[in-house]
């Protein structure tokens, strides 16, 4: 069986998001490929908490596809009162 070759991220969750952020959120291995939202299901994210995903400070689509050493933020939606 052909294993998938893994890929190292760094993540950033922010808000009410913070407390899913894995221990080695500095160097997440994830699947070469992995999409935004892949990875967020991954983390067991609420889908309804994720808002904005950021790849390197760029806002992207949540099917954009993740690449070695990429940078991901991700933002609940914002509140106010």
């Amino acid at each position: 069986m052909n294993h998938m070759k893994k890929i190292h991220i760094q993540i950033k969750l922010f808000a009410t998001l913070n407390k899913y952020t894995p221990h080695n959120s500095e160097h997440y291995p994830v699947p070469d490929g992995i999409t935004a939202d892949e990875l967020a299901t991954r983390l067991d994210l609420p889908v309804d908490q994720v808002k904005l995903i950021f790849i390197n400070g760029q806002k992207c689509a949540p099917g954009t596809r993740l690449k070695q050493d990429d940078r991901i933020g991700i933002f609940p939606p914002v509140g106010g009162g």
